[in-house]
């Protein structure tokens, strides 16, 4: 009977692993962000959602969600006001924005400096 119990057990088929895909929550700071350096890069949504991993579709559903309305007007018809939270979210966006470029600025200037400043080298113009 051990001999025809072993027949049984060769025949069963191994169980598959299932690969059970954990959803990613992201927060509204990180969406905004995602669509404003989609926008401002000029790349196509599939390369900025690679490079994000995320897939493309979801940049779309959240460039509905928040991007800036058109200066026309219509994307701003059917917009409600924003919650405190909401609000609080795009100002820290916005001043995250700012202390970005201000360093940007300040990095240029800093650049201009030096390759304003004659060289040791340089003969000015006089010959020897």
């Amino acid at each position: 009977m051990a001999d025809g119990e072993l027949g049984k057990s060769s025949m069963l088929k191994p169980i598959k692993e299932t690969s059970i895909k954990v959803r990613r929550k992201f927060d509204q700071t990180f969406k905004r962000e995602a669509v404003q350096n989609w926008l401002a890069s000029g790349k196509s949504a599939p390369v900025i959602a690679k490079e994000l991993g995320l897939l493309p579709s979801r940049l779309y559903v959240w460039r509905k969600r928040f991007a800036p309305a058109d200066p026309g007007g219509r994307g701003a018809a059917g917009a409600k006001p924003g919650s405190v939270a909401d609000l609080q979210d795009q100002l820290e966006t916005a001043q995250r924005e700012i202390r970005h470029l201000r360093e940007q600025r300040d990095i240029l200037k800093k650049t201009l400096g030096i390759l304003s400043e004659p060289s040791p080298n340089a003969m000015n113009g006089s010959t020897p």
